[in-house]
């Protein structure tokens, strides 16, 4: 199954187990991005990642240059606000991630995060699945994860069951559009 990487331009075959933390290592091996390079990889434009920056949804670059986890955060506000309102998004990112503009109290890196979310859509596939089917799913691909504090692995699944949900939310939402213009 091939398609876009979430909330990127950036075709990728979905069902291969961690896609997105070997495309991340290839894209960031000889270092950051710069605005350019974001915005034609997120479809997003220049101002809304400045914004973004400007309003404390992820720390400012370096040197110019996006890191690895800037570009993962930007990635998952982009796909989540197909379905859910900037300020909701941020509400979820800080219960995992605590200050989104300093890294040094995150629970998961969010390269991390994204890589869990991206195998979690890959290994649910198309169908709308059950809440024991998500939480299964969420337990089997979290289980490598190490806790840095007591009550992060719940945190880490609720997140991710927040994101899943999400993810199919707008699946629905953009079958709906499509029928409603098709109606005859």
């Amino acid at each position: 199954m091939s398609g876009f990487l979430p909330g990127t331009t950036i075709e990728l075959k979905a069902t291969i187990p961690n896609a997105a933390k070997d495309l991340m290592d290839s894209i960031f091996l000889s270092g950051g991005l710069v605005l350019s390079q974001v915005t034609k990889m997120t479809g997003l434009a220049p101002y809304e990642v400045q914004n973004w920056v400007k309003r404390g949804f992820l720390p400012p670059p370096v040197h110019k240059k996006y890191d690895r986890n800037q570009f993962c955060r930007l990635a998952m506000i982009n796909m989540l606000r197909e379905s859910m309102q900037i300020d909701t998004i941020t509400q979820l990112l800080s219960f995992i991630n605590g200050s989104l503009s300093d890294a040094s109290d995150d629970l998961v890196d969010d390269s991390e995060l994204y890589n869990y979310y991206v195998n979690l859509t890959a290994m649910m596939g198309n169908h709308l699945p059950d809440e024991d089917e998500v939480k299964t799913h969420i337990h089997y691909i979290t289980e490598s994860f190490r806790e840095p504090i007591p009550g992060a692995r719940r945190r880490l699944s609720l997140v991710l069951e927040i994101m899943i949900y999400t993810h199919y939310s707008a699946v629905l939402r953009k079958r709906a559009d499509f029928l409603v213009h098709n109606l005859d």
